[in-house]
């Protein structure tokens, strides 16, 4: 009777959570709980209380293998996550050469080269006094956030691939690492919270054409970048990674990968955020950066596809939380589709560089919303922004950003669509911007702002209307745009209307669960 009383006992506490440590009981939910088992190696770390948790600034998080008791990672909360102003660009340069350089740019640094904790290994053009993990390789350590706070669940985030299938690991949580009114935590210590992941059989198999992401565990992965991180290069083949609905706050970063599909369950319920910008994450200084191929690349953005050919992701919401310089998304490559998909971001949300085709999708930011090198066709897209819409960097021998059937809309005061192509730094002469049946709402009657008097940009329109469908006064518009003739102009209307002509020969076809 005793026996299964006790049994009974820790019954409870494995589906409750409720974690007694020392002398106080505290009612928190685990994630995983206690003494689970066929947990997905990239598991995210979660506790949740009846109030709402701070993530202190003091004590440490430490997970151990189990079966020795050997330190696997270490999140030190006395290290502060990343940078919060601008680093002058003269100090980061010198900081970057001030430190040794252990990796090739085609190399694929770990969190495994480096001991448990921050900084992490190769991260020498990111300030190591910060905190620092290696995220999909080739490029050096991204500053980071050790615990999130979503309502009254806090999330612990272990450095990338530490933990490993077929272990049983236990994890402590310093009193310090959590703050609660009352002082209502007093820490996780022992070996009270216990878990083990999937044995390697449970493993997807190499091969597989379909993945699974799902942030309860239930799937083949817990986060995007595990799935992305099982995948090899360059894959010859499709494979989807279905996403199911649920919040994944993390960074994603991958590269070098092709033919991959990333299929939400839900636009507005499948969502991938991060508070991640230039200044949290800056790029080294005298460093050329994206889009070139084979260069550093940038780590401001939420989620960033850098080098990568015939990808697409659809039904999925990519958003920083961060102001400033701050992509939701960056992506860098060929062939690439976005459908149904909302991008939030601040100043540059949408980066798009290489050949690009978006449908039914809403891009949101603060100004110069979509910036980008490469081309860009949109077809029944919303572009939202509270400056101007986008900048456009097009070399002469590709065309730029042309809209189809899309809504522009100024969510402040009435704003512009395309600024100059020129600045201090980079000149642009044969930026093009082309909006075919677009509607307009609150957006400032001269159209277009600040474009050097030059015949070689093409900031055209065809048929711009009200939402009420009555044609957009465009009486004010600044000299250098154009208003294109439905008759002297047909054929140019048609072949822009064509994404294979805007495209460069690229017709993009799109699956069943795509449209």
């Amino acid at each position: 009777m005793a026996r299964s009383n006790k049994l009974s006992t820790l019954l409870l506490i494995s589906l409750l959570g409720v974690l007694t440590v020392g002398r106080c009981v505290q009612a928190q939910i685990l994630f995983p709980s206690d003494q689970s088992t066929m947990i997905n190696p990239d598991v995210q770390l979660k506790l949740t209380f009846n109030d709402v948790p701070r993530a202190g600034a003091h004590g440490q998080i430490r997970i151990y293998d189990a079966v020795n008791d050997q330190l696997v990672d270490v999140l030190d909360m006395s290290i502060p996550p990343g940078p919060t102003q601008p680093v002058d660009p003269a100090v980061r340069a010198k900081e970057y050469l001030s430190f040794p350089y252990p990796y090739s740019r085609t190399s694929r640094p770990t969190n495994r080269d480096t001991k448990p904790g921050t900084p992490s290994a190769g991260a020498v053009a990111t300030s190591n006094k910060y905190q620092l993990t290696i995220i999909g390789g080739f490029t050096d350590g991204f500053h980071f956030y050790p615990i999130t706070i979503d309502g009254t669940t806090a999330t612990i985030h272990p450095h990338h691939d530490l933990l490993e299938y077929g272990k049983t690991y236990y994890i402590q949580v310093d009193a310090e690492v959590l703050e609660l009114p009352n002082n209502k935590f007093s820490g996780i210590t022992g070996k009270q919270w216990r878990f083990t992941t999937k044995p390697k059989a449970k493993a997807p198999r190499a091969g597989a054409t379909q993945l699974v992401v799902s942030a309860d565990g239930r799937g083949d992965f817990n986060t995007v970048q595990g799935a992305i991180d099982f995948l090899p290069d360059h894959l010859p083949k499709r494979i989807t990674i279905e996403v199911r609905n649920g919040v994944y706050e993390e960074i994603v970063y991958f590269r070098n990968k092709d033919n991959v599909t990333l299929l939400g369950e839900d636009q507005t319920r499948t969502i991938v955020r991060y508070a991640n910008n230039e200044v949290f994450n800056p790029h080294p200084a005298n460093i050329r950066t994206n889009p070139e191929p084979g260069t550093f690349p940038s780590r401001r953005a939420a989620v960033a596809v850098d080098n990568c050919n015939d990808i697409h992701i659809v039904n999925m919401t990519l958003q920083t939380t961060a102001f400033g310089q701050a992509e939701g998304l960056l992506i860098t490559g060929d062939r690439n589709i976005l459908s149904h998909v909302t991008v939030i971001g601040s100043g540059d949300a949408l980066q798009a560089n290489g050949r690009i085709y978006l449908i039914d999708s809403t891009i949101d930011g603060a100004g110069d919303t979509i910036l980008g090198r490469g081309t860009l066709f949109c077809e029944r897209c919303t572009i939202k922004s509270r400056g101007v819409m986008m900048w456009p960097r097009n070399h002469q021998d590709v065309h730029g950003n042309v809209f189809k059937d899309s809504t522009f809309i100024g969510t402040q005061a009435a704003t512009t669509i395309a600024r100059s192509p020129r600045n201090e730094k980079f000149t642009y002469p044969y930026a093009e911007v082309v909006l075919l049946n677009s509607t307009l709402v609150n957006i400032a009657p001269e159209g277009w702002s600040d474009a050097d008097k030059d015949d070689n940009v093409h900031f055209w329109e065809f048929n711009s209307r009200n939402p009420d469908g009555s044609p957009v006064d465009v009486s004010k518009r600044v000299p250098w745009s154009r208003q294109l003739d439905k008759v002297k102009d047909a054929k140019l209307i048609e072949d822009y209307s064509r994404p294979a002509f805007v495209l460069a020969g690229w017709a993009p076809k799109l699956e069943a669960y795509e449209r």
